[in-house]
């Protein structure tokens, strides 16, 4: 095997080297492994409850023995590796593998349905996929000679799929080599002050999604991961008691699970420097409520992409004095509210949101198979579709993805807003709007609803009544329908497309 992987090797482009001062995650995870021989670096919170704990030579070793067998099985430089686990050991293991052969890991949604995922499958094309089938072979692997393998670079340093559903498979490539690169795991804190390294950072994400698999790259630049295989608020609690958790990145659906424990309020946060906040807008109360725990000056609420366009960002006593908003641009980000002719939007008024930013910050990216591409400008402002505006500071507030809003009686319904203004009520423990075919409306606005108590729901006039006086009349829910659970994903996202069709259009 190893004279075989040798010869791909010195057969494959000259950008499989790492330049003059460039260091490959390879050579990075053997630096680590010298220079923090003891340390527990990952520890796993299994659903067994088990909790595994991992140093730096025991990633090295394991990554190595699993990527010789890898090579084995036909892996090579510029291969892609599908990655169809949950959060795991193995998970991680396989990562490290890929990056140790040059091969380009792409982590893969599993939490769809099978006919989803063998489309998934397809698009990505991958010389060899690791599903739950494979974790006897992983761990099998344990027993293997530790090969002695070249120090080489991937053409690109991962793949991810979008959690958009859009009905077409979106595999997106950065244009990164694998290369380490602290800037990629730089706390967004540190542009509002110092953070302490190394950070303890929770992972409740699947790291399938974006935000649960950079944290290995901040796990490269020194810090320690303590990762959940399955979201769960009241172990997160636990977690972030015993183990010091310093921050975590979460939707505002975890927190709002997290927040709404019966004890949260008398469990110890203390150890927590700062929190992140994506994926969706962020309602009112729940920042409030999360800055009663913790500080507003601890939050940050952030706006990006899979397709790294730019990044916005806020802290939470600067939200106080600009409250719903998702902040200004990071890092070089310029923003532009536009309208369907292109043509720049005034403050105040709502329109598509593009983003541009420094090569430096995104370096690009392209797509596997036919998803359709993001519309940009000539000068290289790009949109993913979402709607939102600016005020005159320059602060950015989101309405909604455009492909999610409902015009019902010829007026724009943002189904954000909507959901934003009931999940306060109290007797509503999750709530999604979508819009349905109506013969009077075009489309009406529709609540599904989780509620509180399943023995005891609020009324259908209710819910209509509470969110009137919070909204637009217009804006309010026309039907209403309870549910046991809205069926969100491992990342606790929603396909409103799923449910808008179940429900016949």
């Amino acid at each position: 095997m190893n004279a075989a992987l040798d010869t791909e090797t010195s057969n494959a482009n000259a950008n499989a080297n790492a330049g003059d001062g460039e260091i490959s995650i390879s050579r990075r995870i053997w630096q680590l492994a010298g220079e923090n021989p003891t340390g527990v670096v990952f520890r796993h919170i299994g659903l067994d409850g088990s909790e595994p704990a991992f140093t730096w030579p025991m990633l090295d070793r394991r990554a190595s023995q699993l990527a010789g067998a890898l090579a084995d099985r036909g892996l090579r430089y510029g291969d892609r590796l599908g990655l169809g686990l949950r959060n795991s050991p193995q998970f991680v293991f396989s990562a490290l593998a890929a990056w140790k052969l040059g091969a380009v890991p792409v982590p893969v949604r599993w939490d769809v349905p099978d006919w989803e995922l063998d489309k998934l499958r397809k698009v990505i094309s991958p010389k060899i996929y690791l599903g739950p089938a494979d974790l006897p072979w992983i761990d099998a692997t344990d027993r293997a000679e530790v090969p002695n393998l070249p120090d080489i670079v991937s053409p690109h340093i991962n793949g991810i799929c979008s959690s958009g559903s859009t009905g077409t498979p979106k595999i997106i490539m950065p244009e990164k080599r694998g290369l380490y690169d602290p800037r990629y795991a730089g706390p967004i804190m540190q542009n509002w002050r110092p953070v302490s390294r190394p950070q303890t950072i929770l992972v409740l994400a699947p790291m399938y999604h974006t935000n649960g698999f950079v944290t290995q790259f901040s796990m490269l630049s020194g810090d320690q991961l303590v990762v959940m295989e399955k979201f769960d608020a009241a172990r997160v609690a636990d977690v972030l008691e015993r183990y010091r958790i310093t921050t975590f990145t979460a939707t505002p659906t975890m927190l709002q699970r997290i927040a709404d424990l019966p004890d949260i309020d008398g469990r110890d946060l203390s150890s927590l420097d700062w929190i992140l906040q994506g994926a969706a807008p962020m309602p009112p109360s729940l920042v409030h409520r999360w800055a009663t725990l913790i500080g507003a000056e601890r939050i940050v609420m952030a706006y990006g992409m899979t397709e790294a366009l730019g990044l916005t960002a806020i802290r939470g006593d600067e939200w106080m004095t600009h409250q719903g908003s998702v902040g200004r641009g990071m890092g070089g980000t310029e923003l532009r509210i536009l309208g369907d002719d292109l043509r720049e939007l005034p403050s105040g008024e709502v329109g598509q949101i593009y983003l541009r930013a420094p090569v430096t910050y995104g370096g690009g990216y392209r797509y596997l198979g036919d998803a359709p591409r993001l519309r940009g400008t000539e000068d290289g402002f790009q949109t993913a579709g979402d709607m939102g505006y600016l005020d005159p500071d320059g602060y950015l507030y989101l309405s909604d993805r455009r492909v999610d809003m409902i015009i019902t009686g010829g007026a724009n319904v943002f189904p954000a807003e909507v959901e934003a203004a009931l999940i306060d009520h109290p007797a509503i423990a999750d709530v999604v709007v979508i819009g349905l075919n109506d013969p009077e409306w075009g489309r009406r606005v529709h609540a599904v609803i989780e509620p509180a108590d399943p023995a005891n729901p609020p009324t259908t006039d209710d819910v209509i009544a509470y969110a009137k006086n919070r909204l637009a009349h217009y804006k309010a829910p026309k039907t209403v329908e309870f549910v046991a659970a809205i069926p969100r994903s491992e990342a606790t996202k929603v396909n409103r497309g799923a449910l808008v069709a179940a429900r016949g259009g």
